[in-house]
């Protein structure tokens, strides 16, 4: 018979991780499921200056490191699996992984959210051929090429700053005429001089022949569309897209109350399953940052723990 674990959280971001150390630190028998590795969007992440205590020159997989091997301290049990089928009513939750079948008592959903595509033709067949969502993964495959970043949030205007490290040029493409950053990070956007900013446009098309070599980008205000070419002499350019991200919560549509695909929760991480909580980027909020998806990764374990006591 399989073990019955007292909490079982899907997902080992930081949320996962912050609930995997908590959950252990309190005695219960806590096993965590990852899909692939471990942090999520945060090992996407060069580097990282806003979370509490963190080191300089920290980066997403630094930090990340350190939380897996903390949770690992408190006695957090680990396995790689992919769960493709959960049912989660009753005093035990039963998750179905491709690799085998796991019960808990609790379970907490941190599967966050990947990266939302522009939509656009070309995009699919050029991944990875041009086309990335990970500045710190494929920018050094662009030393001194040029570079197109599409989005103007924080992740975007950070990572082309990241890129100015490896590109002779970075060009942010944003649908509006002004960028949604944090003031502090658009200044260094802005006062870099490698950045460049195309404004009020989108992506509608990629071509190549093999690789990128061209873009159409439209103006959402004229409708005038432009098109971008490779420079002779590079024959390609790199495009990376931050556009936000797409919630993994396609397995518990027909049981978690969702809104817009986001996970709906109490401030105390409860969904309306009992015994089922989520934390992290998967549920609604106003903020998904690092910070507060350890917070919620927190709240959720020691809401398992009462819910346990009971």
């Amino acid at each position: 018979m399989s073990k019955v674990y007292d909490v079982i959280i899907i997902g080992a971001g930081p949320a996962g991780l912050s609930a995997g150390i908590y959950a252990g630190r309190a005695r219960l028998s806590t096993l965590i499921i990852e899909k692939e590795k471990d942090g999520g969007q945060i090992v996407l992440t060069s580097e990282v200056e806003n979370y509490p205590g963190c080191l300089e020159g920290e980066s997403g997989p630094t930090l990340v490191d350190r939380m897996a091997e903390q949770a690992k301290h408190f006695g957090a049990e680990k396995v790689y699996d992919e769960i493709i089928e959960v049912n989660l009513e009753g005093k035990e939750k039963v998750l179905k992984g491709k690799k085998g079948e796991y019960l808990g008592k609790t379970v907490i959903v941190a599967t966050g959210a990947t990266s939302r595509p522009i939509g656009c033709p070309g995009e699919k067949t050029f991944t990875g051929k041009g086309v990335s969502y990970c500045a710190t993964c494929d920018g050094a495959f662009f030393e001194d090429f040029e570079v197109y970043v599409v989005g103007g949030g924080d992740t975007a205007v950070e990572e082309a700053l990241y890129l100015t490290k490896f590109a002779r040029k970075v060009s942010i493409i944003h649908r509006r005429n002004e960028l949604r950053a944090a003031k502090s990070i658009q200044d260094k956007a802005k006062a870099n001089p490698k950045i460049d900013f195309i404004w009020d446009s989108v992506v509608k098309e990629i071509k190549g022949d093999g690789i990128v070599d061209t873009m159409i980008i439209e103006n959402v205000k004229t409708g005038e569309l432009t098109e971008v070419k490779a420079d002779e002499d590079d024959g390609t350019f790199g495009i990376f897209v931050f556009i936000g991200y797409v919630p993994k919560t396609k397995i518990f549509e027909d049981m978690l109350e969702l809104q817009k695909g986001y996970i709906v929760t109490d401030e105390n991480m409860n969904t309306n399953i009992e015994g089922v909580y989520a934390a992290g980027d998967i549920r609604v909020k106003s903020l998904r940052q690092v910070v507060t998806a350890a917070a919620d990764g927190a709240i959720a374990a020691v809401q398992a723990e009462k819910y346990l006591e009971q």
